[in-house]
């Protein structure tokens, strides 16, 4: 297997999502599946109402269809177990956004699914992921990243399964702030798992379930820069967050993760933070919480917000890389 194939996986799912979009966009219009915007917001965020939102159905279908391809022609044994939980995790917490989405958009309850419901759901398909893992005899030790330090968890190796793949969710869900900021962000952190699932202990169906994703959300990027034509919504953000857990899980890169999603811890300290500084003082250490939106009111742009974090999240991933591949 060469670098080729990596091209063609993510210009297959690239197409993909190019084609689906604008068959999709004018679809979500008709149906007003169009975004709500929250009042407590910036202000500038409500030329916004009314965007298509759910356009993260369109990243999974380009990421489903394009690993099933590419795995069926270049495997000649059946689709591997690793594909199947991963696309499991993609299509589980997907279904779970998209239920989030059609609550807030269509039953216009803005807050969607409520917060228990929304954890019983992650923590249902984190539980299935580990009890398939289970099955197969997997290893439940953990390394320490640029070291050859390693601690097995055993049962206890469950709890962090799960508390790893909801917190993802939840984390790349926070980001999904800005018009192109998660789409970028993501782009990044999935082709540097990529990038060291190929190079590293080669596990050929991680690497093409990444660099398919690479391609589907470059394709929605197209039409999710800023002003964006469409959001991936809920549908699209938890959905990026357990897959991009799922593959930190099968490589076992579990703690690079925190590096190579750098952006995307950051962004929840900065809600963590927030919080318990309102909660035990009363004041706000940032303006407004996620990170994004306290340099939006700080005046900054919104395209200077977005570059800036992807070359944050660039700069994550490049240690990520380095960490793994020098130092391990």
């Amino acid at each position: 297997m060469n670098e080729y194939v990596l091209i063609i996986t993510m210009s297959i799912a690239f197409l993909i999502t190019v084609l689906l979009s604008p068959i999709f966009i004018p679809l979500l219009r008709r149906l007003k599946f169009g975004q709500s915007i929250r009042e407590e917001g910036p202000k500038s965020h409500m030329k916004k109402t009314g965007t298509p939102t759910m356009g993260g159905v369109m990243i999974i279908l380009s990421v489903t269809i394009t690993t099933l391809i590419i795995t069926n022609k270049f495997n000649a044994s059946s689709i591997n177990s690793e594909t199947m939980l991963l696309i499991l995790v993609l299509i589980g917490y997907g279904i779970l956004g998209f239920l989030d989405d059609f609550i807030k958009v269509v039953l216009k309850r803005n807050l969607g699914l409520t917060s228990k419901q929304k954890l019983f759901g992650q923590v249902l398909i984190a539980g299935i992921f580990y009890v398939v893992l289970v099955m197969q005899d997997f290893s439940t030790y953990i390394s320490i990243p640029g070291t050859s330090i390693q601690f097995d968890l055993g049962w206890g190796y469950a709890i962090f399964v799960i508390v790893m793949i909801v917190g993802a969710s939840n984390a790349v869900n926070l980001t999904d702030g800005l018009d192109g900021l998660l789409a970028g962000t993501a782009t990044i952190a999935f082709g540097a798992f990529g990038i060291l699932a190929w190079y590293g202990i080669p596990q050929f169906e991680v690497t093409i379930f990444s660099l398919a994703i690479v391609g589907a959300l470059l394709g929605f990027l197209v039409f999710n820069a800023h002003p964006a034509k469409v959001f991936m919504g809920d549908t699209g953000s938890l959905a990026l967050g357990g897959a991009i857990a799922a593959i930190a899980i099968l490589t076992k890169m579990e703690l690079l993760l925190v590096i190579i999603g750098g952006v995307f811890v950051l962004e929840t300290l900065s809600v963590i933070i927030q919080v318990i500084s309102f909660k035990t003082t009363g004041k706000r250490v940032f303006k407004m919480s996620p990170l994004h939106h306290h340099y939006e009111l700080k005046g900054w742009s919104e395209w200077r917000v977005v570059t800036t974090f992807w070359l944050v999240g660039l700069l994550c991933a490049a240690l990520g890389i380095y960490i793994e591949v020098w130092l391990t």
